[in-house]
């Protein structure tokens, strides 16, 4: 063998075998794994390879599919069983109850930021799709919720809006920025190419212009001059107009916009980045007189509107303020929270009051991220307990009348951004532009146990826990999809395996969930 074969040789050894072929259908490709630390686990994509799923096939009647992914290493694990009729059953048993009638699904997904956007378009093309295909495809997690900031936040490169032309009061300067017609908007129109289902755009405000300010300034305390129907919100209330016209001159329409992202942070002083304060009282007036009349009078007038988009902790006194007035109240469709102090505003204290005072408004997690308290670490590649974190909020807001959760960052770099204001955090896909390759970590695999298998309108449906166990590790939710199937997502957070019933009309699964792990069952009622 000559030299140049030898060589050949070599390169082969030295090149990364690609995962084994597993015992899963045709079609679905393996994870290729990459460990950072014992359990800490990664997969790998690339511009010739990524991990993919298979459409979602419901299981013939008497048996089910179940997917599993877990600490030990199984990433959206395809298994079949079979229902089984009198068995002996293990001490806790699930039974589905499909009596008891709960909310109805909106839906999952992510974020396009202007970092998001300059992470993903760092890579090869061919890398690109399958990071985009992984998110939206059949052969990914479905999503079908993307969260867009209207104009900067902090994940971006810099501090901008649409009219930064002073007193610009006819926004006759109002324009797009390279950040949507070079970056996002040409990414929406993929991911639209490849879901097989309409995706649900939601836009978000972080500042008005700074000349519409007290502060004169996008960052630090400041709420808009002046107060509702004066010029300068009436201004404001256009510019959301004018977001959604051009917008659509680029083929995208919007399912809905949030009044302001996190309208409580304009009101803490040297706020470190973009914002625009409101009292729940302000956004009440500023909805009711000029932000209600000018989509109501737009051709946007279908598009929702979704109030607070702020930290439950504010709940249920902001529903109150605004939903209580009746001129606002019917401008309104849901309410928007995100998770960051949730664990000083518990769920039965501020959503599930809330629920129960405005049943007819949808409420809606708009945006989680890991990372992002002074505390925490900001990337932790392959950490599982930050998909565990994920599962756990979403199973909790589900379990108690929340439509949907919406993550943040569809994709940061490794360090968690670019962010202009160095507020790095934690993402479910991370890019390392410099090898042209993605990690996808446990966090994109938790998510799509819940968005590739509840489809908006499904339902959720009663799981009861047979009485001689009700304190149990495993945490679990069900839903009747709109196909009438059911989908049961079961989460153990602990160091033990746990055996555990599955009952419905057609039998009982006798199942384990491991430790560490999650699993999404699904099967056929008749």
């Amino acid at each position: 063998m000559g030299a140049a074969g030898a060589l050949g040789w070599w390169l082969l050894l030295l090149v990364p075998a690609l995962p084994p072929a597993c015992p899963c259908p045709p079609g679905a490709r393996p994870c290729s794994p990459k460990y950072f630390g014992r359990d800490a686990m990664v997969c790998v994509c690339n511009a010739t390879y990524c991990d993919t799923l298979d459409p979602v096939v419901l299981p013939t009647p008497g048996t089910y599919v179940k997917y599993e992914s877990s600490k030990a290493g199984k990433r959206l694990e395809r298994s079949q069983g079979s229902f089984q009729r009198s068995l002996h059953a293990p001490d806790l048993v699930l039974t589905l109850d499909t009596t008891q009638r709960y909310q109805k699904v909106k839906g999952f997904g992510g974020s396009v930021t202007d970092a998001a956007a300059i992470n993903i378009l760092s890579l090869p093309e061919t890398a690109q799709d399958h990071l985009l295909r992984s998110y939206f495809s059949e052969e990914g997690l479905e999503y079908n919720l993307v969260r867009l900031p209207m104009a900067s936040c902090d994940f971006s490169l810099h501090a901008y809006t649409y009219d930064d032309v002073p007193f610009d009061y006819e926004l006759a300067h109002f324009s797009l920025r390279d950040e949507d017609t070079k970056l996002k908007i040409p990414l929406l129109h993929r991911a639209l190419a490849m879901s097989k289902q309409p995706l649900s755009l939601y836009a978000s405000p972080w500042t008005s212009p700074t000349w519409m300010k007290t502060s004169e300034s996008f960052v630090g305390k400041g709420t808009l001059k002046g107060q509702a129907g004066d010029r300068y919100h009436k201004t404001w209330a256009n510019y959301f107009v004018r977001f959604l016209d051009e917008y659509a001159k680029h083929n995208l329409t919007f399912w809905a916009v949030t009044a302001e992202n996190e309208p409580s942070a304009g009101l803490i002083n040297n706020y470190p980045f973009q914002c625009l304060g409101f009292t729940a009282e302000q956004q009440r007036d500023f909805i009711a007189r000029d932000l209600g009349p000018a989509l109501a009078n737009s051709s946007h007038r279908d598009v929702q509107l979704i109030i607070l988009d702020d930290n439950r902790l504010h709940l249920p006194h902001w529903a109150k303020v605004v939903l209580e007035d009746e001129e606002a109240a019917r401008y309104v469709d849901g309410i928007g929270i995100h998770w960051y102090l949730d664990f000083i505003g518990p769920i039965q204290d501020t959503v599930v009051p809330t629920h129960e005072l405005f049943p007819d408004y949808f409420i809606l997690a708009t945006e989680a991220c890991i990372g992002a308290h002074f505390w925490e670490r900001d990337v932790i590649l392959g950490c599982w307990d930050r998909g565990n974190q994920y599962s756990h909020s979403i199973l909790t807001n589900l379990n108690h009348f929340v439509a949907g959760w919406t993550d943040w960052n569809l994709a940061l770099d490794l360090e968690g951004g670019p962010n202009w204001v160095k507020n790095y955090v934690d993402s479910p896909v991370i890019v390392d532009a410099s090898e042209g390759i993605f990690y996808k970590q446990p966090m994109f695999y938790h998510m799509g146990h819940f968005s590739k298998f509840i489809p908006e309108g499904s339902q959720r449906v009663g799981l009861v826990a047979s009485k001689e166990s009700k304190k149990t590790d495993l945490e679990y939710t069900a839903f009747l999809r709109p196909d009438g199937a059911v989908v049961v997502v079961v989460l153990n957070r602990s160091l033990q395996n746990v055996t555990f019933g599955l009952a419905d009309t057609v039998g009982l699964i006798a199942a384990m969930a491991p430790a560490s792990s999650i699993q999404t069952y699904l099967w056929r009622r008749q």
